[in-house]
């Protein structure tokens, strides 16, 4: 006896594309805007960044430094190529507005409302959902 096995093609959802690349982009550019400012700020000590940095224990001087590298973070992460600096800038800027949460926290500056903690941690939310949504030519 013979048995013959029917063969069935079988409609798969895959999900858009340009979803993912819509979302990637869109908190992309809202994280690179947002510490672009952060660190024109601190590089130009603009508004209250003298007294976020003071009231932490922090050395004034560390707002160059600070400012600089979210500039250069926001660079790598937005050009083509360069996966593994890319990595890195993500995970700098992760370390950075973890270590800034933190560091309120422990003096306990919570700001009004704990904006000096919530705005930080938001920041490196959006880090980690830039990193997530990433295309595969952005990956390693």
């Amino acid at each position: 006896m013979s048995t013959v096995i029917r063969s069935e093609n079988i409609a798969k959802a895959v999900p858009h594309p340009i979803g993912r690349m819509v979302a990637y982009w869109t908190v992309t550019i809202i994280l690179a805007f947002s510490i672009t400012l952060s660190g024109i700020g601190q590089l130009m000590r603009y508004g209250g960044n003298v007294d976020l940095v003071t009231s932490i224990g922090f050395p004034l001087y560390i707002t160059y430094i600070l400012g600089v590298w979210k500039l250069l973070g926001v660079i790598a992460i937005v050009i083509p190529g360069f996966p593994r600096l890319k990595e890195w800038a993500y995970s700098g800027i992760f370390f950075l507005m973890t270590g800034a949460a933190i560091s309120h926290a422990f003096v306990n500056d919570y700001g009004d409302y704990g904006f000096h903690i919530i705005l930080p941690l938001f920041y490196a939310a959006l880090g980690i959902a830039s990193w997530s949504l990433r295309p595969n030519s952005r990956k390693l």
